[in-house]
């Protein structure tokens, strides 16, 4: 009797314990060497998800912001390279918030070589917060194996420091938190952001990067080639709303 006890238990506490972690790591691809990666983390009692990306390259795999959920550091090192048998060289945080350079200390640590610009560093150092190993100029490209991108930072958005990653042979544009989905329906946290200036970075933007194929926005749905556009449009109610316009 307490054998089928402790059996009846276990059942019923397995989906339970299963069902706190459903899909934390979920990677997807986006097109030739191009992987979307999705993570998710509690926050203020809400499980977000955030979206970064990963490039494969013929030296090895190009990493674009670290997961937001700690617990994701290393089973996404394992994971690529158990689907591509290739090692993370490089990684890239594209503002200074812990779902995007929270994982700089740990993969430093890996020797895997981290980068930030000038004042991503600044923030991180002023907020006793671990920092990348480069520091690197706001519009810098790179030539990793057969790819080439560039790092540029278009002012500030979302967080005063956030930057962009653009390849220009496969349109491919990587926005993080500076570009929302095309699904939301707010601009999110602003406690770092600068409404007026985002809307000048992202005309800037656009002059500057024409006709991206994919946008990678930092959280909820990546599939619509509108995020940028969306993401104007929200800027554009939010100021609005903020003069007293209708």
């Amino acid at each position: 009797m307490q054998r089928l006890v402790s059996i009846i238990i276990f059942l019923f506490l397995v989906p339970n314990i299963f069902g706190q972690y459903k899909n934390p790591l979920q990677i997807s691809h986006l097109t030739g060497d191009f992987y979307v990666y999705r993570t998710f983390h509690d926050y203020q009692g809400k499980l977000i998800s955030a979206n970064a990306l990963y490039l494969v390259t013929d030296k090895g795999v190009v990493l674009f912001d670290a997961p937001w959920d700690k617990t994701q550091f290393q089973p996404l090192l394992d994971s690529i390279k158990l689907k591509h048998n290739k090692k993370v060289i490089m990684c890239f945080a594209t503002h200074s918030h812990d779902d995007r350079a929270g994982g700089l200390a740990f993969y430093k640590q890996k020797g895997i070589k981290t980068y930030t610009i000038k004042l991503t560093d600044q923030i991180l150092q002023k907020e006793n917060k671990q920092r990348a190993e480069f520091v690197i100029p706001n519009d810098t490209t790179f030539t990793v194996g057969q790819h080439t991108f560039k790092v540029y930072y278009p002012g500030k958005g979302h967080a005063p420091d956030n930057i962009v990653i653009w390849f220009d042979k496969e349109k491919v544009l990587y926005g993080g938190c500076f570009i929302k989905s095309a699904e939301a329906t707010d601009l999110g946290y602003l406690g770092d952001g600068d409404v007026k200036e985002w809307k000048k970075s992202i005309e800037k933007l656009q002059q500057k990067f024409k006709k991206p194929i994919y946008i990678i926005p930092g959280h909820d749905d990546w599939s619509s080639k509108e995020s940028l556009n969306h993401t104007l449009k929200l800027v554009d109610e939010y100021l609005n709303k903020s003069s007293g316009k209708n």
